[in-house]
């Protein structure tokens, strides 16, 4: 199959301002009651293009959204690139620590926040080199918000109201010039600022548009979070640069999710595992009338397989897996949507239009290996990152010859499809043998009782590694680990067997519902005495 394609080189706000004049008055986004079309968003993000201009900002300059999904972070993230600056996002559960570092990493100027979560930056100020704070404020009387209060911040609306919505003539160039710089979730390690231009942007949104065959008569259901890379391209970005309705969630709630999407006639979600299992757990989702539903993509983490079977035959829907990484934008893969086909379980489909895919050997990463053959996935394609922000080491340990080494470990079969097995930092070394977290995990999903589980490598002083489960139990379902750990046993080999299973209230998730097996990692070192 030929995927060769030139996607065009433009700035990430063309798509924008191309769907404001062929929509006209359409509506564009939909948030809690109140509905904005096209033209109307993008005159406000001309508005506060123009203010941050106004108050000293420059080209290059990064800001801060420090927002949950909102209008606001919509008018913002689009005003920001207008300007000639650069989005930095930042997770609204992040306290100062990590407001903190990520605000001196990023060296940003202009943070935008909401007056509820102001008092963490205000704490955090000295230690970074912020300017300037615009804050929205969420109470009902204006004139109470600490903008008011304090000569660091401004109020969000006092901004808009004094910004005009001529488009800024700011020089920027699409292939050189940051659109954002986006740190990865740190799920393995440390996070890392992943530094995004606009045709990074621009093409990764455009291919994975033709990958689920989006058109402007689509309506998307917005609920990932935005700040996320994932959110932010397949549940922003995507639909305006085709001029299709979106509908903006400001948080998950399983119990609504029916009801919007019965109301509004949503036909695209993007979601990840944990969504999808919540969505199946709902009693009451299936009573809605979902036959607009036209497709759902799950990526972030792995698609348990049994999650992806038990949605179709229950919900009817056609839940498909993708693929992809912040330091590509971040989509490489999806699964074709192709109802007549056989389902691929495991399967994260074919490279997007554009996109390149190999597998390679583990040990060198120059050997490139045939079908059924498992080493690391790496890709390449207009979509992948100019690099780590002032991380040279780190930049040409993972981009080599303009190949993206990903870290994740896979295996394509005889068709081309890809599949993955697992992180390369959570292999299990085990005596002279690999073993695979995520075959352990999907045992451990067939378990009715199975809510939420991972599984890690702990050291074992003979054997190096051996693996261990932490499980959440589903309400009103009780089994003890020994049984769970004998469910798993009895269908694995010998050398894969879980030698350890411990049952736990809640798993530490991120944003997007990955697990956090760092921390895991980290404590059950602390406590048996390694580091």
């Amino acid at each position: 199959m030929d995927r060769s394609v030139e996607y065009p080189k433009i700035l990430l706000q063309r798509l924008l301002e191309a769907s404001a004049q062929n929509t006209s008055g359409d509506c564009g986004l939909i948030f809690g009651n109140k509905a904005i079309s096209f033209f109307e968003l993008n005159l406000l993000c001309n508005r506060f293009a123009n203010a941050l201009l106004g108050l000293g900002a420059k080209k290059g300059d990064r800001v801060a959204l420090y927002l949950p999904n909102s209008s606001q972070f919509v008018i913002a993230y689009f005003g920001v690139l207008k300007a000639g600056m650069v989005v930095t996002t930042l997770n609204p559960l992040y306290r100062k620590q990590e407001i903190q570092q990520q605000l001196c990493e990023s060296e940003a100027k202009i943070i935008v926040t909401l007056d509820t979560l102001y008092p963490v930056v205000e704490a955090v100020w000295e230690k970074t080199q912020l300017k300037n704070a615009i804050v929205k404020a969420m109470e009902k009387h204006r004139d109470q918000h600490c903008a008011k209060e304090n000569r660091r911040a401004v109020d969000f609306d006092d901004l808009m109201d004094l910004a005009v919505g001529v488009v800024p003539d700011v020089d920027v160039d699409p292939e050189v010039d940051l659109a954002a710089l986006q740190f990865t979730g740190g799920t393995t390690g440390t996070a890392r600022a992943v530094m995004l231009t606009h045709h990074n942007l621009v093409s990764n949104a455009l291919s994975f548009a033709s990958a689920i065959d989006a058109t402007n008569q689509d309506v998307f259901l917005s609920a990932l979070p935005l700040f996320h890379i994932y959110g932010m391209t397949t549940s922003l970005v995507v639909p305006i640069s085709l001029g299709a309705k979106m509908v903006l969630l400001s948080k998950f709630e399983p119990a609504k999710v029916g009801e919007i999407i019965q109301q509004h006639r949503i036909t695209v979600f993007c979601g990840v595992p944990a969504m999808y299992q919540m969505l199946l757990a709902d009693e009451g989702f299936a009573r809605y009338n979902l036959a607009s539903m036209r497709v759902c993509v799950s990526g972030a983490s792995a698609l348990p397989v049994h999650v992806q079977r038990r949605f179709r035959e229950v919900m009817r829907g056609f839940l498909v897996e993708g693929y992809g990484l912040t330091e590509a934008s971040p989509v490489t893969h999806c699964m074709p949507l192709d109802r007549s086909a056989v389902l691929r379980a495991g399967s994260i489909g074919l490279p997007l239009r554009g996109t390149e895919a190999k597998i390679v050997d583990l040990e060198t990463g120059e050997k490139i290996l045939a079908a059924g053959e498992i080493g690391e996935l790496a890709v390449r394609g207009p979509q992948v990152m100019a690099g780590y922000w002032r991380c040279p080491y780190e930049t040409a340990r993972v981009l080599r010859e303009g190949w993206l080494f990903t870290g994740d470990i896979a295996y394509k079969d005889s068709a081309g499809y890809f599949y993955l097995m697992d992180r390369k930092k959570d292999l299990i070394k085990h005596k002279g043998y690999s073993i695979y977290p995520r075959e352990l995990e999907e045992v451990l999903y067939e378990h009715p009782a199975v809510k939420l589980c991972c599984v890690i490598g702990i050291f074992d002083v003979d054997l190096g590694e051996v693996p261990k489960a932490y499980v959440v139990l589903k309400d009103a379902k009780y089994v003890s680990a020994r049984a769970l750990k004998e469910f798993v046993n009895h269908k694995v080999a010998v050398y894969k067997a879980l030698r350890e299973i411990e049952i736990l209230e809640a798993l530490p998730l991120s944003a997007t519902g990955k697990v956090l097996k760092q921390i895991l990692k980290t404590e059950c070192a602390t406590t048996s005495g390694f580091k």
